[in-house]
């Protein structure tokens, strides 16, 4: 039996047979003619315009770190801003409702205090009558002017009988219902002082809102035109990239001429043949080397998620959330029953549908993930961040919310364990799991359960 040695030794041999006998066949073969061969002024032109592509790119591409590294901050700028107005919104809301209560409460105590004035009129009108019917009568009880021209001590007596008797009466419960409309008026006026203070805490919440509008729109603003230009860098780093791939591609081109050129200069039928034995060398190589090389494969084993720490709660929050993986971002969206359409934020948000759209933003997600374990949080991650117990980063368990931004007012997130989160980052993307992302990240941790 022949080895595997001696079969290839034998292919060599048949391709040395095949090469000698073609070239005694005889002049029917001619020689191809020479390749071009490009002088060294050409080849290097070629060089200096592909090194100075290849600057232009490296001026670019510092150009564009330093763009889109401005861009990550106006849009970290834009989040938190969005929050805020997330926070006025609500806080808007709260006031509204307490200026209703406030008005509904003067209302009220308005038409107490009508009743009662209206009370009092009738009871006088009805002494008035009785004092003057008493008067028509001739009767000393009209009024206290029955003690003057009394003609005795028995008839100043009489009369002063007789009017005690209507102060016993129609005049005290005339006293009493007046000391009433007193107290319904103390009661109507604090009501209306209690309005006064609502409508005054809705102007200011209006206000805000309007503020944190305004300033969100702002932060859009900039963000945009930074996304513009760091678009117009990247189009053209793109373009002078493509030409530094055609000049490094002309560089070859010439270098590959030369190359041919000075291969065909050389002996022809020797350097064939030793580029057949090569051949076979490295063709017998390589099949000596894949039979008698095996490689192992170890598969990793992936790293264990953090257990549940809190019982329960945690896993039914958790599930809650990953159960809507893939589900759009929408700014304002969501709510303690699940995704909702989401509102006009003037920008972003606006720009990829967010206010017709059902979905998620960051914070609304919380609310429905922690809701399943009966905790309700608002709808503004820097309310959330403050709505549980702090823990150090370091110490997070899976079912802690983590933060970014200033008091946690730019983006919120779940954390899993394992450095893994779920969260709904932007308007674009959908609730999605990602490793969790440091920078900027508080360094506390917020465990409700």
């Amino acid at each position: 039996m022949l080895t595997r040695r001696a079969v290839a030794r034998a292919a060599v041999s048949g391709v040395v047979a095949v090469v000698v006998a073609l070239a005694v066949a005889g002049p029917g073969l001619a020689a191809p003619p020479p390749p071009p061969n490009p002088g060294d002024s050409e080849i290097s032109a070629s060089r200096a315009d592909a090194d100075a592509k290849a600057a232009r790119v490296g001026e670019l591409t510092g150009q564009l770190t330093q763009a889109e590294a401005r861009l990550q901050e106006l849009t970290d700028d834009v989040s938190y801003k969005m929050e805020l107005a997330n926070k006025a919104r609500v806080d808007l809301e709260t006031a509204q409702a307490e200026a209703a209560k406030a008005l509904a409460d003067a209302e009220s105590a308005k038409v107490e205090a009508d009743a009662a004035g209206k009370a009092v009129e009738d009871s006088r009108r009805d002494l008035d009558e009785f004092a003057a019917a008493s008067y028509q009568q001739g009767s000393t009880i009209g009024s206290i002017s029955a003690y003057f021209g009394a003609t005795s001590p028995e008839d100043l007596l009489a009369r002063a009988q007789l009017l005690e008797a209507v102060s016993g009466s129609s005049l005290n419960a005339m006293d009493q219902i007046e000391r009433s409309r007193t107290e319904m008026a103390n009661k109507d006026s604090a009501a209306r002082a209690a309005l006064d203070v609502a409508n005054r805490k809705q102007a200011a919440a209006d206000e805000a809102k309007k503020a944190a509008d305004d300033a969100q729109a702002v932060a859009v603003l900039a963000q945009q035109n930074q996304a513009g230009q760091a678009a117009l860098i990247r189009e053209s780093k793109a373009s002078v990239e493509s030409q530094l791939a055609e000049a490094l591609g002309a560089v070859d081109g010439l270098t590959a001429q030369r190359a041919q050129y000075d291969q065909w200069a050389a002996d022809k039928q020797r350097e064939d043949d030793e580029n057949a034995r090569r051949a076979a060398e490295a063709a017998s190589a390589q099949q000596v080397e894949e039979e008698d090389d095996a490689p192992a494969v170890q598969a990793q084993r992936p790293q264990p998620v953090q257990s549940a720490p809190s019982g329960d709660g945690v896993e039914i929050a958790i599930s809650r959330a990953m159960a809507y993986i893939g589900t759009r971002y929408s700014w304002g969206g969501g709510n303690y029953n699940g995704p909702t359409v989401g509102i006009r934020d003037g920008g972003v948000g606006d720009s990829y549908g967010d206010y017709y759209s059902v979905g998620f933003d960051c914070s609304g997600l919380m609310m429905y993930a922690f809701a399943g374990a009966g905790v309700y949080i608002p709808h503004y991650s820097g309310y959330q961040y403050n709505s549980g117990r702090k823990v150090p980063l370091n110490q997070a368990q899976r079912g802690d919310m983590l933060f970014w931004g200033p008091g946690g007012g730019t983006h919120v997130a779940l954390y899993l364990g394992g450095g893994m989160m779920v969260e709904a980052p932007y308007s674009g993307s959908s609730v999605r799991v990602s490793p969790v992302r440091y920078g900027g990240i508080m360094p506390y941790a917020t465990r409700l359960l």
